[in-house]
């Protein structure tokens, strides 16, 4: 169940990405001009792509909680696995201190 929706959501987010690209922005959108004789006049191709793009981005972000929702009741509470877990570190006696290497000569800068 948890990756048909996934697969939708990944749909539904291209087709909202090329809908918003076909959209005419203040530099023209990808989409061509055409002719206004057409199937859709101007000003019907943007409400049309207005109302598209509307209707998808409330589809992806209900897919969204819906996804995040299935996601967090599915999972069942595990336990946890201790065979991994830090031990505690031996210990050790102390180094020994270091040796006395004192001399009359004092150190060549």
């Amino acid at each position: 169940m948890l990756t048909f929706l996934l697969v939708v959501h990944a749909l539904v987010a291209a087709a909202l990405v090329a809908v918003i690209l076909l959209q005419r922005s203040e530099g023209g959108g990808l989409a061509s001009g055409g002719s206004p004789a057409g199937l859709m006049s101007a000003r019907g191709a943007a409400d049309f792509l207005t109302r598209t793009t509307a209707i998808l981005a409330t589809v992806f972000v209900v897919l969204s909680i819906g996804i995040a929702a299935l996601t967090t009741l599915s999972r069942e509470p595990t336990r946890i696995d201790t065979s991994l877990s830090r031990r505690p570190a031996p210990q050790y006696s102390p180094a020994p201190p270091p040796a006395d290497n004192s001399s009359s000569v004092p150190l060549a800068r």
